[in-house]
């Protein structure tokens, strides 16, 4: 089995939008989007939702994780996948399933009770501190950035 051509891991709690489906799809050069998500895996009103904003040349598939954990290896090379996750709890649970994430962009982690904002657009929690900090510990790159323009930071850097 060969790995899948994954061009990057975004952590976005809005998943497909605007930025996600235009900036990054065409700053990667990405012809699918993967958004592996438990929930949205089975609401076909967010899928579609979603699909407006992406252009008819981009494939989108909704997996839950442990779909995307078991289909992923059988991408065919000419899939360069954008995988998208609603947070790094996601993302952890795919790496620890086998899904080769090397990089992980952090986008959007919004503000919520018990949280604590870190930059514009990024606010955790102590599990999810952990988590990031389990991420580190794989070997992921923990990129922080809203568009492909900004300058990264590693999150990590930040605790």
């Amino acid at each position: 089995m060969s790995a899948p051509n994954i061009l990057l891991t975004r952590i976005d709690n809005r998943l497909i939008h605007g930025q996600v489906g235009v900036t990054w799809v065409n700053h990667l050069g990405a012809n699918l989007i993967v958004v592996a998500n438990d929930k949205v895996s089975t609401d076909e009103v967010q899928q579609n939702l979603m699909d407006m904003v992406l252009p008819d040349v981009i494939q989108s598939r909704y997996f839950s994780l442990q779909k995307t954990i078991d289909v992923i290896h059988k991408a065919s090379p000419r899939q360069k996948i954008f995988l998208v996750v609603i947070d790094v709890h996601d993302a952890l649970a795919l790496k620890e399933g086998g899904v080769p994430i090397d990089l992980l962009n952090i986008g959007n982690m919004h503000y919520e009770e018990g949280k604590k904002q870190i930059s514009s657009t990024v606010s955790v929690d102590e599990k999810d501190i952990a988590a990031f900090k389990r991420l580190g510990e794989l070997g992921v790159k923990l990129d922080l950035r809203r568009v492909p323009s900004e300058k990264g930071q590693n999150i990590l850097d930040l605790f």
